[in-house]
Order: C-alpha cells, then sequence, then structure tokens
C-alpha cells in the first residue's frame, strides 16, 4: 500500500528524530538512576541533589516552551539540525563535573536542549510527510524511541552499578553524549533528509494553495490560532488536549522518577526494584511498537479506550493490593500497556494533526513545557503521597486523574470528528 510505503521511505527520518527523544528520556532516567552515584562522589547535600533534579525537570520545561520561539528565530530545520550539539555540550559539561555548580550548569544546559527538540523535531516529522495518514504513523513511531531511552538508561545504570565511584554515572552521561553526536551529525549532513526537507517545502505550500490561506509557512505563535476564523476549533483541540496531557503527564511522570522508589519502599530490594525497572519498560516498548504501527488507522480511537481502562484500572488494583510488591509490579505491568495507547504518542498525533503546521512547535513546545513545569511541583510532594501508609487513597486519587484525562480524550476525539480533523483517509474511523 501506498502509506506502509511512505511510512518506510520516511523511517529513517523518524530515527533520527528520535535519538533527541531517546534523549530527553535518557538524561530524565539517566540522573535519576545515578544521583545516588553523583551524591557520594561529588559529596553533594540532600538538598543539592534535590536540586539538580528540579533544575533538569524545569529546564526541560523551559526548553518545550521557548521551541516556538527558537525555530521562528532561527528556522525550523537550523534549529532541528543543530539542536543536540547543544545537548552534547550540556552532557560532556557533566561527564566532566567535578563539583555541584558544573553539574548543575551541565544538567540545565543538556536539558534545554532535550525539552526544546521533542517539539521541534515532530514538527519537522508533520512538515515532511507528505500526507497526514504518514504523519501520524511516524510520529507515533517517535514514542517508541522515548521508551527505548528509558530502557536503556536503566540497563547501562545496571551495568556500571558496580563500578567504583562517579565514574559509572559518567559512563552512562557518555554513552548519552555519543548518541547526541550521531543524531548532530545525521540530520545536519544527511542529503536524503534535504530532499525531504525541501519536499516538506512545496507539500505544505500545495496545501496552503488547496486550503486557500496565504499566510506565511514560517514559525508563528500558536496564540495567534485563537484569535479570528477558526478559533473556537482551535480553542476546543488546545483545552482537550492541555487537560489530557497534564493529567496523563502527572501520573506517567510519577512512575517515571519514582517506580523504584515506590518498589523499595514497598520492601523490594534496590536490584529487585532496578530490575523490574527493565522489564516493565520492555514491555511498554513492545505495545508502543504496537501502537505505531496503529496510529494512522481506524483502530487508533478503540485502543484509545482500552488504554484508559487499563490504566485507571491499574491504579485500583494497587489501592486494592496493600501494598504487595508483586502486585505493585504487575498493576505497573499493566499500566505501561494501556500508557502506550492513552498517553504521549495519542497526544503527539493530536498535536501535530489538529494544528497548522506553522504553529505546531509552539503549540507542543508550551503543552510540553506547562505540563513539564506542573510534573516539577508535583514531584515535591510525590515521595510523600506514595510513602507505604498513604499509597492506597493516592492510587484512588490516581484513578480519578485518569478519569478526568479519559473526559478530555474523549472531548478531543468527538472534536476532531465534528470538525473533520484526521480523516483525511476514508479507512481513518474517528469514534
Amino acid at each position: 500500500m501506498k502509506e506502509n510505503t511512505n511510512t518506510k521511505k520516511y523511517m529513517p527520518l523518524v530515527v533520527a528524530a528520535g535519538i533527541g527523544s531517546m534523549l530527553g528520556s535518557g538524561i530524565i532516567i539517566g540522573l535519576s538512576a545515578t544521583i545516588a552515584v553523583w551524591q557520594l562522589g561529588l559529596g553533594l547535600t540532600e538538598g543539592q541533589v534535590g536540586i539538580l533534579s528540579g533544575a533538569l525537570t524545569f529546564a526541560i520545561a523551559a526548553g518545550s516552551l521557548l521551541a516556538g520561539k527558537i525555530t521562528k528565530s532561527f528556522g525550523l530545520i537550523r534549529s532541528f539540525n543543530t539542536m543536540n550539539m547543544f545537548y552534547l555540550l550540556g552532557v560532556a559539561v557533566c561527564i566532566l563535573s567535578g563539583s555541584f555548580p558544573m553539574l548543575l550548569a551541565g544538567l540545565i544546559i543538556a536539558g534545554f536542549a532535550s525539552g526544546a527538540d521533542l517539539p521541534i523535531s515532530l514538527t519537522v516529522i508533520s512538515h515532511d510527510a507528505p500526507d497526514e495518514k504518514t504523519s501520524a504513523e511516524l510520529v507515533a513511531s517517535t514514542q517508541v524511541f522515548w521508551q527505548i531511552g528509558v530502557l536503556g538508561s536503566y540497563a547501562m545504570a545496571f551495568i556500571v552499578s558496580r563500578v567504583e565511584g562517579v565514574l559509572g554515572a559518567r559512563m552512562v552521561f557518555a554513552l548519552l553524549a555519543a548518541f547526541a553526536a550521531i543524531a548532530f551529525l545525521w540530520r545536519t549532513f544527511s542529503k536524503t533528509f534535504r530532499t525531504f526537507h525541501e519536499a516538506g517545502d512545496c507539500f505544505r505550500a500545495a496545501e496552503l494553495v488547496t486550503k486557500g490561506n496565504t499566510e506565511t509557512t514560517g514559525e508563528v505563535s500558536f496564540t495567534t490560532l485563537f484569535k479570528g476564523k477558526g478559533s473556537n476549533m482551535h480553542i476546543t483541540f488546545f483545552s482537550c488536549i492541555m487537560i489530557f496531557y497534564v493529567c496523563w503527564n502527572l501520573l506517567a511522570n510519577t512512575f517515571g522518577q519514582f517506580q523504584t522508589y515506590i518498589l523499595v519502599k514497598a520492601n523490594a530490594s534496590q536490584s529487585l526494584a532496578t530490575g523490574c525497572g527493565i522489564i516493565l519498560n520492555i514491555v511498554g516498548l513492545i505495545c508502543g511498537i504496537v501502537f505505531a504501527s496503529l496510529a494512522g488507522g481506524k483502530n487508533r480511537n478503540k485502543l484509545f479506550y482500552v488504554g484508559i481502562v487499563i490504566q485507571a484500572a491499574s491504579m485500583i488494583g494497587i489501592a486494592l493490593g496493600g501494598g504487595a510488591i508483586f502486585m505493585i509490579v504487575a498493576m505497573i505491568a499493566c499500566y505501561n500497556i494501556g500508557n502506550q495507547f492513552a498517553g504521549e504518542s495519542i497526544y503527539k498525533v493530536w498535536t501535530q494533526e489538529s494544528f497548522p503546521a506553522s504553529a505546531r512547535a509552539s503549540m507542543q513546545g508550551f503543552i510540553n513545557g506547562f505540563s513539564r513545569f506542573c510534573c516539577g511541583l508535583f514531584a515535591l510532594i510525590t515521595p510523600y503521597l506514595v510513602a507505604p501508609e498513604r499509597i492506597q487513597m493516592t492510587m484512588y486519587g490516581f484513578a480519578g486523574i485518569v478519569i478526568i484525562s479519559a473526559i478530555a480524550g474523549t472531548g478531543m476525539i468527538r472534536s476532531q470528528k465534528k470538525y473533520g480533523i484526521a480523516q483525511m483517509d476514508k479507512n481513518l474511523v474517528v469514534a
């Protein structure tokens, strides 16, 4: 089929963009998995450890929020090509750091670059894709690389866990630096990508002519969509996506940053908790691949509802499990399955297909940044909420958050049907 041919043709671009997603999750999990080593090796206080984690989260948020301005100032493709160079610089500073200020500076630089790279990369994919169906499949595929970054960081941290001093932590960050260098060189010097970008300019210009739109194809602020023609549609899309993503991300960030913490507090050993992290993320990776193959088809929205039900049931299962390690592991495994069908992947697809290409980077950047900011604040109280004596009530609350995200997601699906979005292909049926 033509769609399958297009997806395969543009897969190298997905890999190059996906490495950015891999680096984004890699820096988060890489720090989380090695923070105790950095603390011991550099003699950091508990307060400094908290500052490092918080600074990384807020740096990622800042990069996402400013992604639109970056592309507007330097151009979409130039930003896409060079963002990993700044990530490489930040990680290099971390590798060479021998003090708290130097490590903090490196994390801020790398975090900012990774935060900006995600919306920019997705916008490049949707810009270059020849049609909306192909774009949906390609964008959804990038989530697989986010999961690979999580899995790889866990695995690397486990491998070097017996290395003396901070050398093991430096080795984890060195691996991230190597992938950042590969992404920078590949994006910048690939003749294939240059051809994709040029063809994308033609595709988007043709779309504007077809729609009778004469506005520029350059990056604009997403707030311009809230004025004039089509404002009601864009406000509806924005509201639904924002509510869905913030609710989903609060849970995803909790289990991403505190999964090992939750298991250890439930009396699991450190090795068991780390091993479970690897296995659980393999489950998520497999399900992410399945969703990517279906993101442009008629079953996408059915999978969304399946994912929502699984997520809610997982939270209730943990609450009813009485703190048993087996139940926590089993329910987190189920959550990782539902997470792939009603989470980051569907959010990326919704954002890319529901807004004009000229505003996608700034739109997704703002939503990513605001959500990450909320997660940073929520992380301050998460250890208190997931303590064994409180986890039952917390999980019931999390189930309520899943329900809110389900309502927002349902509103998004119905709005897309109402306005005729995501129905470019006759086989793409919106619930």
